[in-house]
């Protein structure tokens, strides 16, 4: 089981607001802040850091939704917060089949996605 995770940002300011934005579908807020760091969560304790450096290297992360619902919401929350579309709310049978994802780049590049497995 992974604990927390900590992704790579250029402008902490602006990843902070893109995601307190992008990730509140999935219940994040804000929880922990330090020079140079971030630390959001939706149970209680931050999972998820965001830290600054000079030369962020491409990730894709995938944070799970409690349905289809929320993953469209994500998806409209990301583009909203100034994400870009990397791949619509939808099925993606190639995976199986009830994969329903939505796919945003964050302002870095980093490939951000939402996605439940469960059916319709």
């Amino acid at each position: 089981m992974i604990d927390h995770v900590s992704l790579k940002v250029r402008d902490l300011a602006a990843s902070k607001k893109f995601y307190a934005a992008a990730l509140a579908p999935l219940g994040y807020v804000v929880m922990m802040e330090y020079p140079g760091a971030i630390g959001l969560g939706a149970d209680g304790k931050p999972d998820f850091w965001l830290s600054v450096t000079a030369t962020p290297t491409p990730t894709h992360l995938a944070f799970a939704a409690k349905g289809r619902d929320v993953v469209n919401a994500f998806h409209d929350a990301a583009l909203a917060a100034g994400g870009k579309d990397n791949g619509k709310s939808g099925l993606r049978p190639e995976y199986h089949p009830n994969y329903y994802g939505a796919f945003i780049l964050d302002p870095d590049g980093h490939n951000i996605e939402a996605v439940t497995h469960t059916p319709g």
